[in-house]
């Protein structure tokens, strides 16, 4: 057994100092200030001194780990205990191989293969909750709100407001 924690940075990965601070004020109001979530980057340590999590590369795998809470792209935020797996270390070893295998760099997507996305599925076979939505769900909110805008497009242009 292995406790199961979410590491959530900010995503501050931009050349542009203005950029990265904006985004640290934005999460900071809708987070922290209002409970919606923001733009952030997630991983899962379990068992051992590493945390795991996905982005993007041309080619192999996307699933990559580092050691927690430093990951050199982003800024570390905070830490969630999401619950403990009842796996021990070789069933988790065993996940994280097959995960490599179904999650390749190449296949990322901002809106619908990020690393939230990954990191919920690597909770999911570890039998522990998802990320809570605060820290995942934003680019499901894009999807939805981007849909929604196509709808109401549609729908004007076939008279139908």
């Amino acid at each position: 057994m292995s406790e199961v924690i979410l590491h959530i940075y900010d995503v501050t990965n931009s050349d542009s100092e203005k950029t990265n601070n904006t985004i640290v004020q934005i999460n900071k109001i809708f987070k922290d200030g209002i409970g919606l979530g923001g733009i952030f980057h997630s991983a899962v340590q379990v068992y051992g001194e590493d945390e795991w999590s996905f982005g993007f590369c041309e080619e192999g795998s996307g699933v990559f780990s580092c050691p927690f809470g430093r990951n050199p792209m982003y800024t570390y935020r905070e830490s969630i205990v999401l619950g403990i797996t009842e796996f021990n270390i070789s069933k988790v070893n065993q996940i994280l191989s097959e995960l490599s295998r179904e999650w390749p760099g190449d296949c990322y997507d901002l809106l619908s293969k990020n690393c939230n996305h990954f990191c919920n599925e690597f909770c999911d076979r570890l039998g522990v909750p998802e990320l809570p939505e605060i820290a995942g769900n934003t680019a499901y909110r894009v999807r939805v709100a981007t849909f929604f805008n196509c709808v109401a497009a549609t729908m004007i242009t076939w008279g139908a407001f």
